[in-house]
């Protein structure tokens, strides 16, 4: 007992404080095993096999790798759906970020109603939670919706066709033409989704010291110069974040998930539902890990 005493006595300051940090860290790590590594396996079990339901409960039976082979050959909505998933995640996640720092860096600037400015853009992600969504399947919200979405489709299809006619007039590349374009059609949908990429670039731009500003005015730096020496170098730790959590926000919610919650809590084929479930999380780690690794080459830490 008092060698036990002696030897808590003796513990390092390292070892204080990896054990207090695995003190702090244990109420996720359970989260973790219980609410996501087990359900994680038992996923992947199911991908594996067949499920039927019976008055003894589901029987599980090992089928091997037939629920992928279905999923890839034989279910041709789910190839369809995961590519269009894919593109659009291509599209929107440059245009997000880039328009959340174009924002942030205006939202920084000192001018009267800047707090309401901020309040109307970070607005979307409000009218996102659970609460108004829920609201949109009313029929009086989902008609006005309908309408309000039909007229603003003809208007950004007619900006978007003169856009692109005044561009290729101008002797722009056509494939730069075309995304542009594309840009312009999807408006609504970048704005809606790109206020917290707006407050976590905002955050980021507010702890760049004030006095390389002035230093850099000193030395006769103009706005557009002080944007590409100091804010972008400054945040770019904060790019990487917002891509990555863009990218997982884009794969979150789309028809990818509606088909895989359908396959498995419709028709009740849930070693399908699993399988499609897996390709999806393998698709967006192979996404995440390629973009983590070309954009943090890039990343400046400012120590």
């Amino acid at each position: 007992m008092r060698k036990g005493l002696k030897l808590g006595i003796t513990r390092t300051y390292a070892q204080q404080k990896a054990f207090w940090g695995f003190l702090y860290v244990l109420p996720w790590l359970l989260g973790f095993i219980f609410f996501f590594l087990i359900p994680l396996i038992s996923s992947l079990r199911y991908s594996l096999s067949t499920i039927t339901a019976n008055a003894q409960g589901m029987t599980i039976e090992f089928i091997g790798l037939k629920n992928y082979i279905e999923a890839l050959t034989v279910n041709t909505s789910f190839n369809r759906t995961l590519t269009e998933s894919i593109v659009n995640m291509v599209v929107n996640v440059p245009l997000i970020v880039i328009f959340s720092l174009f924002l942030a860096v205006l939202l920084n600037q000192k001018f009267f109603g800047r707090s309401v400015a901020r309040a109307i853009f970070f607005l979307p992600v409000i009218l996102a939670s659970g609460v108004i969504l829920s609201l949109e399947s009313t029929s009086l919200i989902q008609a006005v919706n309908d309408q309000n979405a039909g007229g603003s489709g003809a208007i950004n299809a007619f900006s978007s066709f003169e856009l692109q006619r005044l561009m290729l007039e101008a002797g722009f590349s056509e494939s730069i033409v075309l995304y542009l374009t594309g840009a312009v059609d999807r408006i609504y949908e970048i704005v809606s989704l790109s206020g917290v990429q707006i407050l976590i670039f905002l955050a980021g731009i507010q702890t760049i010291s004030p006095q390389l500003y002035e230093a850099s005015k000193m030395e006769g730096a103009t706005g557009y110069e002080a944007f590409w020496k100091i804010t972008f170098p400054m945040v770019s730790p904060l790019i990487l974040v917002n891509v990555v959590y863009t990218i997982i926000d884009s794969f979150s919610r789309n028809a990818l998930t509606d088909l895989i919650r359908e396959t498995g809590f419709t028709k009740f084929n849930f070693g399908l539902s699993s399988a499609m479930a897996w390709i999806y999380f393998l698709c967006i780690a192979v996404i995440l890990a390629i973009s983590t690794f070309l954009i943090s080459r890039k990343v400046f830490y400012h120590e």
